[in-house]
């Protein structure tokens, strides 16, 4: 069972989640609804403040955002024009049987009930339709500073760990594909705090600890040879997404 009480951490800081947190690149959300018609219709699952709605709005598509969190959901139909999100979960849609050609989900499917959610998601489909999660993950690989920065900030999401985790989702759907993608954001020291407000961990971590984490971050950007004096930086990511077909 997910921990809801993170989950629901993120409508208190749903303007920061929008401001601060990366976009997806078109490649990888392409990739993920490769197969589908022009104009499908994508259920954007978790949708947040609608980062990944408008990635695929860009690409044509019609999408139905479905959120749990109603700070999330006000925020979404601030930010995306002609958009309404609508009040769900992971395991209990509101919407018909085999209404959607894609159930896209953007840096929540770890948080899901996955039996009961993977059930619905197939409910949802179409028969031959495209369940995806999909990530954005920091590259630790890439630069030194980054690994650090996961330390103090106690930022567990990583590669290896979503490959544990996305290994099938269940009998309705057919073997689980995945695809990895370079992706960076341009940063200024204050966007890298104000991303890491939007983490549950920071929103959920008592006012002493939000302070320590706060200082060290400081720290590292007044300290790391890669980081010292620069007005903005590059904070790599390797986006991974994952695609199974509904049988």
């Amino acid at each position: 069972m997910a921990d809801h009480t993170h989950a629901l951490s993120f409508g208190a800081a749903a303007s920061d989640y929008d401001r601060f947190r990366p976009s997806y690149p078109q490649e990888a959300v392409r990739w993920a609804l490769d197969g589908l018609s022009d104009a499908a219709q994508v259920v954007d699952l978790g949708a947040g403040t609608g980062i990944l709605t408008r990635a695929v709005r860009a690409l044509g598509h019609q999408v139905l955002p479905v959120e749990p969190d109603p700070g999330m959901r006000a925020q979404l139909d601030a930010a995306t024009p002609d958009v309404t999100a609508l009040a769900g979960s992971a395991e209990s849609m509101p919407l018909p049987d085999g209404s959607a050609d894609g159930v896209l989900v953007g840096q929540a499917y770890h948080w899901f009930d996955r039996e009961p959610a993977h059930a619905e998601v197939a409910r949802v489909l179409r028969p031959g339709g495209t369940f995806a999660p999909i990530w954005n993950v920091r590259d630790d690989r890439a630069a030194s500073w980054v690994v650090e920065l996961s330390r103090i900030a106690d930022l567990r999401d990583n590669s290896a760990n979503l490959f544990e985790q996305v290994t099938g989702f269940g009998p309705a759907f057919g073997p689980v594909e995945v695809a990895q993608f370079a992706h960076r954001t341009l940063l200024t020291p204050d966007e890298l705090l104000g991303m890491l407000h939007t983490r549950s961990y920071w929103l959920t971590a008592p006012m002493e600890e939000r302070e320590k984490i706060d200082r060290e971050v400081r720290g590292l950007l007044a300290s790391h040879p890669d980081l010292v004096g620069r007005e903005t930086f590059e904070l790599p990511y390797r986006t991974l997404a994952f695609r199974a077909r509904r049988r």
